[in-house]
């Protein structure tokens, strides 16, 4: 089957592009000595798990489910950090994972004895309370009244018997200056604790796989932190891995016009992309232009009842009509991880094209999918 002839909607991964990432990713590691895990939070297409496995160390979960699929579908290392563990969890999570990482000391005072007992290795992690980003508060770690990590004021190094390793996370999208930035946070704060710990995660956030990304500034940090205090250094990205090698394939159902052109496709942003609400941010879309810079513009929607559920604005060469096939870009990562059926609304088909073009329907959804969820 070729890209064309897919149904739509559907998520398409170019696995071409995704090792075209992996491979930098590896290099950054064979460099360093550095080991990077998936954080599978932004792509969790398991499928592809034996191939990420070939270039990266592991993964890691926020939660039971996603150390469950580290561990079946990778089986290397598998990490896993959460604000706070369920006992009826913890058991099966000690199982499953190779380091544990605590949010709070109490978190740590109630499980680490298990964490321990069972050989594994337990981790703490803290907050620096350095915010790099601008914006999107949402997703800055580092906020006021943030609930992730232990800032430097509650801090209890008499309770750091039996933790390995120290983690913090506090970028999202970001290149290696914020990195750096925090790096100096991280040692201001907590550095007199860091000589007697075995590594340091940095999270993930770092878009390492973008064009203009620093590497030589993020191996300057990993380095750093090798040689200063001897740790072995982790990173755990998700959009990196995935970045820019997937897209989602649709449908132009109809058009009508209400002030401006508007397109009503056979996807949905609040359903099947919904960061570009929550980021928010304007998809890219192949063959298309900003708004006014092509003869034609419309406003594209999804098919719910939520008045909302607009992608964007673009323009084109020529007039949408209905049975036109668009083509949204960076659609691997965030999208399959937090597609909803809100409305009832069909879930995409997912899709790996291989290096000649190509592609494989891996699975496809239905009724029973939107029903099973429900009671």
């Amino acid at each position: 089957m070729k890209f064309h002839e897919l149904p739509t909607p559907c998520y398409v991964v170019d696995k071409a592009l995704l090792e075209k990432n992996l491979e930098i990713l590896n290099g950054v590691i064979k460099r360093t000595g550095c080991k990077i895990v998936l954080a599978q939070k932004a792509f969790s297409l398991y499928t592809l798990y034996p191939l990420i496995g070939k270039y990266l160390d592991g993964t890691t979960a926020s939660g039971l489910f996603e150390a469950r699929l580290g561990r079946e579908e990778m089986g290397k290392e598998n990490h896993i950090f959460a604000p706070a563990y369920r006992e009826d969890e913890i058991d099966e999570i000690i199982l499953l994972c190779d380091h544990i990482i605590f949010n709070s000391f109490s978190q740590l005072e109630k499980f680490k004895d298990k964490a321990l007992a069972a050989g594994k290795k337990v981790g703490l992690r803290i907050n620096p309370e350095c915010s790099t980003q601008i914006g999107h508060a949402i997703y800055d770690p580092c906020s006021p009244g943030s609930r992730f990590g232990v800032t430097r004021e509650h801090f209890r190094p008499e309770l750091l018997d039996g933790v390995s390793g120290l983690h913090f996370h506090t970028l999202c999208q970001q290149n290696a200056d914020d990195l750096e930035t925090t790096l100096n946070a991280v040692e201001e704060k907590f550095g007199e604790w860091l000589g007697q710990m075995e590594w340091i995660n940095f999270g993930g956030g770092h878009h390492i796989t973008r064009e203009d990304y620093d590497i030589p500034r993020l191996e300057a940090c990993i380095k750093r932190m090798q040689q200063k205090y001897g740790l072995e250094v982790y990173l755990e990205p998700g959009e990196a891995v995935a970045l820019n090698a997937g897209y989602l394939i649709t449908t132009v159902l109809d058009t009508h016009q209400n002030g401006v052109e508007i397109a009503i496709l056979d996807t949905s942003a609040s359903c099947h992309m919904p960061d570009v609400l929550e980021m928010p941010y304007r998809p890219p879309l192949l063959g298309s232009s900003e708004p006014g810079e092509k003869p034609y513009t419309y406003r594209l929607g999804g098919q719910t009842c939520l008045t909302g559920d607009i992608i964007g604005d673009y323009s084109f060469d020529a007039p949408l009509k209905s049975g036109d096939r668009l083509v949204f870009a960076d659609m691997a990562i965030y999208t399959m991880v937090k597609n909803t059926t809100f409305n009832g609304m069909p879930l995409p088909a997912i899709a790996v094209q291989d290096k000649d073009g190509n592609c494989e329907i891996i699975h496809q959804f239905g009724y029973q999918d939107f029903k099973m969820r429900l009671a």
